[in-house]
């Protein structure tokens, strides 16, 4: 693609510190360890290199997408033709003030709960085996075991689509079930503040085990996916309708729906990102021919898919 060239050389002359690369496997990227290259990766090393290349990006027109960990990403096996900045270990300071903890968008979401146990705050244990960053938690509204970001986000800097870093509220966020106005106007998460209340150290580490031993027992953590690959229709849940319908364990090439739990599709070894795709089309086609219910993705598609 043409702009390839042209960022490389913005990168070289005006970001000492971002690194790209060129032809990245987008199977490294992604928890589902699925998917074609990415015409060039970025990693920018700080919110104010990262202020510097969206505004040239915006600037240049250059097609672009925003990626964390790549747990919540099905990436096409054609690959992907825009520009992916990745957002994870690259910008994942946090500190505390006071009750408030202030974390950039790339830090683990997970090591985030546990650096707030360390330090007897209380508030993310439910967020202690989210596998994601903490900037696609906000995006997603994230939540797990009766818990939701929504629940202890103060505020947040995004950087706007005309380039502008902006602080808003939680307020300002409209975070519902999986869903932000980030996910509609283009905002990139650059920071979040939580704020927390103080508890008992052992007693949030009790918890955060307790949760940990239900994930254990209910989802099939050992196996590459995406988490819960559809959003919780109103009235129902997704696994249980999936499993009347009769697809618990149910294969297309090496995507499977998990015998653990059928709310998970999972790669079981080999799967291309087409057999995922092809398993999902198929489970929402059967729910819906079977009980009338039409199940949404929570997983995110990059790139281009055969219908």
């Amino acid at each position: 693609m043409d702009y390839i060239n042209k960022v490389k050389e913005f990168i070289e002359l005006n970001l000492v510190d971002t690194m790209y690369f060129p032809d990245e496997d987008m199977k490294k990227h992604t928890t589902f360890k699925t998917g074609g290259t990415a015409d060039l990766l970025v990693k920018p090393q700080s919110i104010d290199e990262l202020h510097k290349l969206m505004k040239f990006v915006l600037n240049e027109e250059v097609p672009y997408i925003i990626i964390g960990r790549g747990s919540n990403l099905l990436v096409s096996d054609q690959g992907v033709r825009e520009l992916v900045i990745k957002i994870d270990k690259n910008l994942s300071k946090y500190e505390i003030k006071n009750e408030m903890l202030e974390v950039e968008a790339g830090a683990a979401i997970i090591d985030v709960a546990h650096f707030a146990q360390k330090n007897s705050l209380s508030g993310l244990e439910f967020a202690s085996g989210i596998p994601g960053t903490v900037g696609g938690a906000v995006f997603m509204n994230a939540g797990a075991y009766g818990g939701e970001v929504k629940d202890v986000l103060e505020e947040v800097l995004v950087l706007t689509t005309d380039g502008h870093l902006v602080v808003k509220s939680v307020d300002e966020l409209e975070l519902g079930y999986r869903s932000s106005v980030m996910q509609r106007n283009g905002d990139i998460v650059l920071k979040a503040k939580f704020k927390l209340h103080k508890g008992n150290q052992e007693a949030i580490q009790n918890e955060i085990n307790e949760l940990k031993r239900k994930r254990e027992e209910s989802q099939p953590l050992e196996m590459p996916s995406a988490g819960s690959t559809f959003k919780r229709p109103t009235g129902y849940f997704a696994g249980k309708l999936i499993q009347d319908a009769g697809l618990k364990g149910y294969r297309i090439g090496g995507a499977q729906v998990s015998l653990k739990h059928a709310g998970f599709v999972v790669n079981s070894g080999n799967a291309s990102s087409s057999d995922i795709y092809t398993l999902i089309k198929h489970i929402q086609a059967e729910v819906k021919k079977q009980f009338g219910v039409t199940l949404e993705t929570e997983v995110k598609l990059i790139g281009e898919f055969k219908h």
